[in-house]
């Protein structure tokens, strides 16, 4: 048995990884370069394979206490008056639920988890590098240097393992942006809602018990924007990029008034995982780019099959286990901006048509296409 671990990042899948390993009698500490655990972004989707893992941590409740809203539907419509193209009934999961959540409050209640089940946080403590090896070599920014049985990097997708775990492979600039806000709900309706145009697509449903409303706008185009999501955009860039769409997704848009702009990049799946007792986890091993909502249900997913392979004595396998499953999730990831961005003309005409007969004739079948999704539950297998 594993008697002590490091973890590097503070994000949702270090906390999650870290309390898991903690609830078994691992001692663990986790390294977290910002000086506090606070708000990172905005809105996340909760989905039913990621809610599984939360629900075993037993926070499942408390996220819903906090203001997670159950989703209902995902509704795709058309650009220029918000018409219906096609509808996707959650509660066709089986009892299974879809929550929206405030990425804060989730941040919050693993936070909380870890600390009750003994995680040391070291909260301002940079790690700036990592030596595999029998026992792990973790250098901090302070210049000392930490050991332990094992050592997990879910520091993001700059982590500082990636390159010495798998070295070699480099992001490319997918040519598109996206930006973030979050405004004041008008309607709270439980629903994400996908605005489709060509080039360009908005997502938007709510959080914190349906009083704000969480928006992602993602445009193609030529000029490169840098990645992370904390780079402050002037909102009538936003609104100039999307001046045609029409309906609440117009009416929205002109309600905003602060907003941040990243570029999205391609981050190759990483070839090797593991590297002595050092492994990857989240981001640091497979960024995904945001179109299936999957980052943090991935996240989650990897720190329950990390915690358990080293409680089993089968580190080995966790590459095995999960690099299949995220390489396909992101895969289908990077299907969706292409069936949202079609141009004008036939071809999405078509696309759309058989969106909508699919929704309204066949919409078990709708929702079972999902199911390879949704229905994984590792905490079960």
């Amino acid at each position: 048995m594993i008697r002590n671990v490091i973890v590097v990042g503070a994000g949702i899948g270090g906390l999650a990884v870290a309390t898991a390993l903690a609830r078994q009698g691992v001692a663990v500490t986790l390294y977290e370069k910002a000086p506090r655990i606070a708000e990172v972004g905005a809105g996340l989707q909760i989905s039913p394979n990621g809610l599984a893992v939360l629900r075993a941590l037993g926070i499942e409740e408390a996220l819903e206490r906090a203001g997670a809203v159950r989703a209902t539907s995902v509704v795709l419509e058309d650009y220029k008056a918000g018409a219906e193209v096609a509808r996707l009934d959650l509660t066709r999961l089986q009892g299974q639920k879809y929550l929206f959540v405030h990425r804060h409050d989730l941040i919050t209640l693993l936070a909380k988890a870890a600390t009750q089940a003994g995680v040391t946080l070291e909260l301002g403590q940079e790690v700036t590098g990592i030596a595999p090896s029998t026992l792990p070599e973790v250098q901090l920014g302070t210049g000392q240097t930490v050991r332990a049985e094992a050592a997990i990097c879910a520091d993001g997708i700059h982590s500082v393992g990636r390159g010495v775990v798998s070295p070699g492979s480099t992001a490319s600039f997918t040519g598109q942006v996206a930006w973030r806000a979050t405004v004041p709900a008008q309607d709270p309706t439980p629903e994400a809602r996908v605005t489709m145009g060509p080039g360009r697509h908005l997502v938007r449903y709510p959080l914190k018990a349906g009083a704000l409303m969480n928006i992602v706008a993602v445009q193609e185009r030529d000029a490169w924007a840098e990645e992370g999501w904390n780079h402050a955009d002037d909102p009538a860039n936003l609104q100039a990029a999307f001046a045609d769409f029409g309906g609440s997704a117009g009416d929205l848009l002109r309600r905003v008034d602060a907003v941040s702009l990243w570029g999205l990049f391609r981050h190759p799946v990483a070839e090797t995982w593991r590297a002595g007792n050092v492994a990857l986890l989240g981001d640091a091993a497979h960024p995904t780019l945001p179109f299936l909502a999957q980052g943090a249900n991935l996240a989650l997913e990897d720190a329950w099959v990390l915690a358990s392979c080293l409680m089993d004595g089968r580190g080995d396998q966790y590459q095995e286990i999960r690099k299949p499953r995220a390489t396909r999730v992101i895969d289908a990831a990077s299907g969706n901006a292409r069936k949202y961005h079609l141009k004008k003309g036939p071809v999405r005409q078509l696309a759309h048509l058989g969106l909508s007969l699919g929704s309204r004739l066949a919409p078990g079948l709708m929702m079972r296409q999902f199911n390879w999704l949704y229905g994984h539950d590792v905490t079960k297998t």
